[in-house]
């Protein structure tokens, strides 16, 4: 069951499981660090809160819409080794306890701001997007990474 992050029972548990995470946490699979997986959770928070540089075209939204939105907005959780979109590649070196700062702020953000700033609030790839949809996108990210870190 996915967890509402507007909730602050929802902020309690996701800063109390990314304080099982360390710098020197090593993944069970895949190829970042946690200071990258900690940079490409951040950059949900970034498409959301600022404006893109770059909006998807009407096509490749449509595309998206079709292919992919039930597989980030909705409840499975995502499978292992998923392929990531361009937007969210981090491979260069970050720093952690800069990145968990940013996060942490995303995080406690996100509830304060809540439904209402959510609900219909656009995204630059899916279109309009329920405040449950932006929930189901950042907190199965974030359980997906998490856990990847085993926490």
């Amino acid at each position: 069951m996915l967890l509402n992050t507007f909730e602050a029972e929802t902020t309690t548990s996701v800063l109390t499981r990314l304080e099982a995470i360390a710098h020197n946490t090593q993944p069970l699979w895949g190829k970042m660090n946690a200071a990258q997986m900690l940079a490409h959770l951040n950059v949900a928070y970034d498409m959301a809160y600022h404006e893109q540089k770059k909006k998807s075209s009407w096509v490749t939204k449509l595309l998206l819409k079709a292919f992919v939105k039930n597989i980030v907005v909705g409840d499975k959780p995502y499978k292992r080794n998923s392929r990531t979109a361009p937007a969210f590649l981090i491979t260069s070196e970050k720093e952690f306890e800069a990145e968990k700062l940013r996060f942490i702020e995303n995080v406690k953000i996100t509830e304060q701001k809540g439904v209402a700033y959510f609900d219909g609030k656009e995204s630059a790839s899916f279109g309009p997007l329920t405040a449950k949809e932006w929930s189901n996108l950042f907190y199965k990210h974030i359980d997906h990474h998490f856990a990847q870190f085993g926490a």
